[in-house]
């Protein structure tokens, strides 16, 4: 009765770029300067991978918006049995990145015009959201849906709506950070990442995660500047080293 909507290709994700000032270590940032933001866009596995690509991200994590059900499994929300999304709550820091460079970069992550969307609770859990929980917000999101359908010959379907009372789950473990953990898992050993608090928690899993999301040819290139410019332990940097030679020599033999 419920299906999901197909993930959307990579190349249609843009692919922004790594800053060398994103920090690695544990969040320096005073708590007045740290604040939270939910995005509904599709699948959250693509949505959680592009906001670690956004500079003055700090953390994010997976997890479903919305329903009637308390703590909902995945399988339940994609069975469309309790009016969850899937939705991805990001951490950023004010004095690197705002709330309207987080709406604007939204865009980039899906499909906003994604007519399928439209079939929330009918067809799909799957649908195009920003969450604001401020009048602030909830301006600065319908003044960037403006600037983007300005540019878009096609109508922009994505809810700007109110988070409060929705309530945000985080999703099980195996979905966060997921290109990270299905690909990479000795590199999640290599962080002591294994709890979903522990996934949810590292900046640098995040970045990481963005990193890893991102076209084989690219994700050499940006590793390597990661690895570079981030105080990394020795095991963490000789497993992202050994990942960054085995692609390129894959790269080489194209």
């Amino acid at each position: 009765m419920y299906k999901t909507l197909t993930q959307q290709p990579k190349s249609q994700f843009h692919d922004f770029p790594i800053s060398e000032t994103q920090s690695s270590t544990p969040i320096a940032a005073p708590p007045g300067f740290l604040y939270e933001a939910v995005f509904a866009g599709g699948s959250f596995w693509a949505l959680e991978a592009a906001y670690g690509r956004v500079d003055g991200v700090i953390k994010t994590v997976t997890g479903y918006c919305g329903g009637t059900l308390r703590k909902p499994s995945y399988r339940e929300v994609c069975e469309g049995r309790t009016g969850h999304t899937e939705a991805v709550k990001v951490t950023y820091d004010k004095t690197k990145a705002s709330y309207r460079s987080l709406c604007d970069a939204f865009w980039e992550t899906h499909d906003p015009t994604n007519k399928e969307f439209l079939n929330f609770g009918i067809s799909t859990h799957q649908r195009s959201v920003i969450f604001y929980s401020t009048d602030e917000e909830r301006r600065k999101a319908q003044e960037s849906k403006i600037r983007r359908q300005m540019k878009l010959n096609k109508r922009i379907v994505t809810k700007v709506i109110p988070s409060d009372g929705l309530g945000f789950f985080i999703a099980e473990n195996q979905h966060q950070k997921l290109h990270l953990q299905k690909h990479y898992y000795w590199l999640c050993e290599s962080l002591s990442l294994r709890s979903t608090e522990q996934f949810a928690e590292s900046t640098i899993a995040c970045v990481l995660n963005g990193i890893l999301a991102m076209d084989g040819e690219l994700i050499a290139d940006q590793l390597a500047t990661f690895v570079k410019t981030q105080k990394l332990s020795k095991k963490t940097k000789l497993a992202c080293e050994e990942i960054i030679e085995d692609l390129r020599k894959k790269n080489e033999g194209r």
